[in-house]
C-alpha cells in the first residue's frame, strides 16, 4: 500500500529465545537489521552477600573509615572496589541500617558507565529503606522509564478485546477474574488452593464453621473433586487432621500421600502456627501428624508451605525475628538422614521491608510465585510476582499483571500441572476480608514458559522520533491472555512470550492506521514494518484504489486499504471521514460529477457495512472534473486526477482512557 505526502514509520523486532526458564539474552537494538542470537544467556546482575543467615549484623569501623577517607579525597575509582566489597558482607540488619551505603555503591557504579549494576543497588535501596526514599525513586524512575512495563487500564483492555471480537477472526480471550462459585466459597474467607498432581483434587483452607457461642471461625482444611470439568461441592476433612485449633495453607506431594500444612495454637506448636505433615491412611483419612520441629517452625508464624519439583526443598512464610520485613519467605531442605535442615531467609531480592508472603512452587520447572506488597511495581496491596532460579540464583521478581493482579490483595497463587489454569485468592479493594477462591485460564504473564522475549522499536522513519500507541499480542493458537501495553517513552516495547507459537501483534494510535503483523516464534525471527503516520491537515489518496473506466463498483484489490481505513474508524469511535470523489477532465461535467458520486457513496456504504458504523461519521462527496491537482497534457496527468481522497478529522480532545 502507498500513500503521498505522508511520513512512514519504522517498527523493528528481535526475539530472544526460550533457552530454559528465565534466562534471557540481549542483543542491541537495530532499526536496520534485528536478529536472534542463541548464545550463552546472560543473568540479571546480583551481588552475593556472603553473610546472609550467618550473621546478623556487619560491620567494619576500619574499612569505613578507609572508604570515607577516599570519598573525601574524591577518589572515586579507589572507592568502588572496598565498597562493593564492604557491601557484599551485609547480613540482614545491614539492609535497613546501612541503606545509605546501597545507594552510594549504586551511584558509583553509574558513574562507572554499569548501569545494570546501578539499578540492582537502587531496587534494594527502594525494597528496604526505612525512611524518606523520594530521592531514590525518582532517580530510580528516570533510569527505568524506557524499560518498565506500561500496562493499559484493565477497563480499557476489555474495549480492545470488544474491538477485536468486532472486527477480527481471532480466537477471543477466555476471560479473567472468575470466581469458582458456591460450590466452592462460601460467605466466608476461602483461600490457599493447592492441587493434586493430576489436578482432580482441590485443597483449600476455609473459616465457615463457626464455634462457640461468640461465633468465632475456625480454619480448617477443606477438599472438592473435579469430575467432567465441574468442582464438586466442598467437604471438611474430618479428625484427625481438622481440629479445634486452626488448619489450613496445606499441599500435596506428588503421590498424595504426604500433605503438609499449618497449624495455629495448638499444644505441640512452637509458636503462633506451626508447619505440619501427615501421612494419608488405608482407610482414606490422614492421621501420623507430625510437627516439623524447630529446625523448620520459630517461636513465631510459619505457614503457607510449598514443595519444589524433586521434594526436598520446602518454602514457606514466616514472621519470625531476624528477617528483612514483616514477613519474609523461608526455605529448608531435607538432608541426608531424612530431617530437615535449619530455615533460611531466600535474601534481599525476594524479601523486603513489607511482607512477602504464599509461595508457590510451579510443579515442573524452576519458577517460584509469591504474593508481595513490598516489590517495586504493585497494582494494589498484595500482588503476585514470579521469579525464575537461573545458575542458582533467584533473579528479580516479576509482576504477573493486571489479568491477575488488581487494586485489592491477591494471595495463595496456584497453577495446575499443565500451566492451563490458575487458582489463588483475591478481595476487592473496598472489602479485604472477605477472600474468595478464583480460577480462570492462565494469562502469558504468569505462565511459566513465558520466557522468549520478543522487543521493538516504534519510531519515526523521518525523524526518528519515536512514536505513542497501544500494542496488543494475540496468541493465535491457545487462547492465551497477554495484557497490552502502551509504548514506551523512547518508542520501545517488550512482551515475553511462549517460544514455538504464533502470535499476532497489533498497534493502535491516533496517529498511523492500525498495524496486525503475524509473528512465528519458530525460528530465527526477525520483523520489519512500515506505515504511515498521519497527517490530519493532508488528505490520504491511495494510489491502488483505481475504479475500472465509467464504473464505481467496490473491486477486489480495493478491500484492504478500504478494510485499515474502516478499522481506524472503530480505532476512534470520535473520528470522522470525508470521502471525496474526483474524476478527470474527459467527457461531460455533470456525468463526471454524478459517477464521482457514486464512486465515493460505494465506498461509504463498503465501509459502514465493513465494521457496522453508524450513519452520520463519514461525508461523502463527488467533485467530478471540478479540482483537478495537475493540468492534463498527458494521459499520466489524467491518471493523477483520477482520484479518491480521505481526510480524516480528529476530535478537539483525546478519547477518554487513552492517555497514560
Amino acid at each position: 500500500m502507498k500513500f503521498n505526502s505522508l511520513f512512514g514509520f519504522f517498527l523493528s523486532f528481535f526475539l530472544l529465545p526460550f533457552l530454559s526458564a528465565g534466562q534471557y539474552q540481549h542483543v542491541p537494538l537495530d532499526s536496520a537489521q534485528t536478529k536472534v542470537h542463541k548464545n550463552t544467556p546472560s543473568v540479571g546482575f546480583q551481588l552475593q552477600f556472603s553473610n546472609i543467615n550467618v550473621i546478623s549484623y556487619y560491620n567494619d569501623r576500619k574499612a569505613l573509615a578507609t572508604i570515607q577517607k577516599l570519598e573525601k579525597r574524591k577518589q572515586y575509582k579507589q572507592v568502588l572496589p572496598l565498597l562493593e566489597k564492604y557491601v557484599k558482607n551485609f547480613a540482614i540488619e545491614n539492609f535497613y541500617k546501612d541503606t545509605h551505603l546501597l545507594w552510594r555503591l549504586g551511584q558509583l557504579y553509574e558513574r562507572q558507565g554499569q548501569k545494570e549494576k546501578a539499578v540492582a543497588m537502587f531496587r534494594l535501596v527502594l525494597k528496604h529503606h526505612r525512611s524518606d526514599a523520594r530521592r531514590v525513586q525518582s532517580y530510580y524512575d528516570s533510569l527505568e522509564q524506557n524499560t518498565k512495563d506500561f500496562y493499559v487500564p484493565l477497563d480499557y483492555y476489555y474495549e480492545l478485546v470488544e474491538y477485536r471480537k468486532k472486527i477480527t477472526t481471532f480466537k477471543p480471550p477466555k476471560g479473567v477474574y472468575l470466581n469458582m462459585g458456591n460450590a466452592i466459597n462460601s460467605a466466608y474467607e476461602d483461600y490457599g488452593p493447592a492441587l493434586s498432581k493430576d489436578n482432580e483434587l482441590l485443597i483449600f483452607t476455609s473459616k465457615r464453621n463457626i464455634q462457640g457461642i461468640h461465633g468465632k471461625s475456625n480454619e480448617d482444611l477443606f477438599y472438592s473433586r473435579q469430575v467432567n470439568g465441574h468442582w464438586q461441592d466442598a467437604k471438611a476433612f474430618g479428625k484427625p487432621l481438622n481440629s479445634i485449633y486452626n488448619e489450613g495453607s496445606a499441599c500435596l506431594t506428588r503421590d498424595g500421600k504426604t500433605m503438609y500444612f499449618a497449624r495455629c495454637e495448638a499444644p505441640d506448636g512452637l509458636g503462633n502456627c506451626d508447619i505440619y505433615s501427615a501421612i494419608l491412611q488405608p482407610d482414606g483419612t490422614w492421621g501420623q501428624i507430625k510437627n516439623l520441629g524447630a529446625n523448620v517452625n520459630s517461636y513465631a508464624w510459619d505457614s503457607q508451605p510449598s514443595l519444589s519439583t524433586t521434594e526436598d526443598t520446602l518454602y514457606f512464610a514466616s514472621d519470625r525475628l531476624g528477617g528483612f520485613g514483616l514477613s519474609d519467605i523461608y526455605f529448608t531442605y531435607k538432608r541426608k538422614s531424612g530431617d530437615w535442615a535449619p530455615a533460611k531467609n531466600m535474601g534481599p531480592v525476594i524479601n523486603t521491608r513489607e511482607s512477602e508472603v504464599s509461595p508457590f512452587f510451579h510443579p515442573l520447572y524452576q519458577v517460584l510465585y509469591f504474593s508481595s506488597r513490598g516489590q517495586l511495581f504493585n497494582f494494589g496491596d498484595f500482588d503476585i510476582y514470579k521469579t525464575y532460579k537461573v545458575k542458582g540464583k533467584w533473579q528479580e521478581p516479576m509482576n504477573i499483571g493486571p489479568l491477575v493482579n488488581g487494586k485489592g490483595s491477591e494471595y495463595y497463587f496456584t497453577i495446575d500441572t499443565d500451566s492451563k489454569n490458575l487458582y489463588y485468592a483475591r478481595s476487592e479493594a473496598d472489602n479485604i476480608e472477605n477472600l474468595d477462591l478464583f480460577s480462570f485460564p492462565l494469562p502469558m504473564e504468569a505462565h511459566p514458559l513465558a520466557v522468549t522475549k520478543v522487543e521493538g522499536t516504534l519510531v519515526d522513519s523521518v525523524t526518528q522520533k519515536p512514536l505513542s500507541g497501544v500494542i496488543s499480542v494475540i496468541d493465535l493458537e491457545n487462547g492465551i491472555e497477554i495484557s497490552s501495553k502502551y509504548i514506551r517513552p523512547d518508542g520501545s516495547f517488550e512482551f515475553n512470550l511462549i517460544d514455538h507459537s504464533r502470535y499476532m501483534i497489533i498497534i493502535q494510535s491516533p496517529d498511523f492506521f492500525t498495524i496486525e503483523r503475524e509473528l512465528s516464534l519458530q525460528n530465527d525471527t526477525s520483523l520489519q514494518v512500515m506505515t504511515t503516520l498521519i497527517d490530519y491537515n493532508i488528505p490520504l489518496v491511495f494510489e491502488n484504489i483505481e475504479f475500472d473506466p465509467m464504473e464505481s463498483d467496490i473491486k477486489k484489490e480495493m478491500e484492504p486499504i478500504l478494510d485499515e481505513v474502516a478499522f481506524f474508524l472503530i480505532d476512534h469511535p470520535t473520528y470522522m471521514l470525508e470521502i471525496s470523489g474526483h474524476t478527470d477532465g474527459a467527457g461531460n461535467a455533470d456525468f463526471n460529477q454524478e459517477l464521482s458520486q457514486d464512486r465515493a457513496n460505494a465506498i461509504r456504504r463498503y465501509i459502514e457495512q465493513k465494521v457496522n458504523l453508524q450513519e452520520g461519521r463519514i461525508i461523502a462527496i463527488g467533485y467530478g472534473s471540478s479540482k483537478p491537482l495537475r493540468e492534463e497534457k498527458t494521459d499520466e496527468d489524467k491518471r493523477i486526477n483520477r482520484r479518491v481522497e480521505f481526510r480524516v478529522e480528529k476530535p478537539d480532545r483525546p478519547k477518554p482512557g487513552a492517555g497514560r
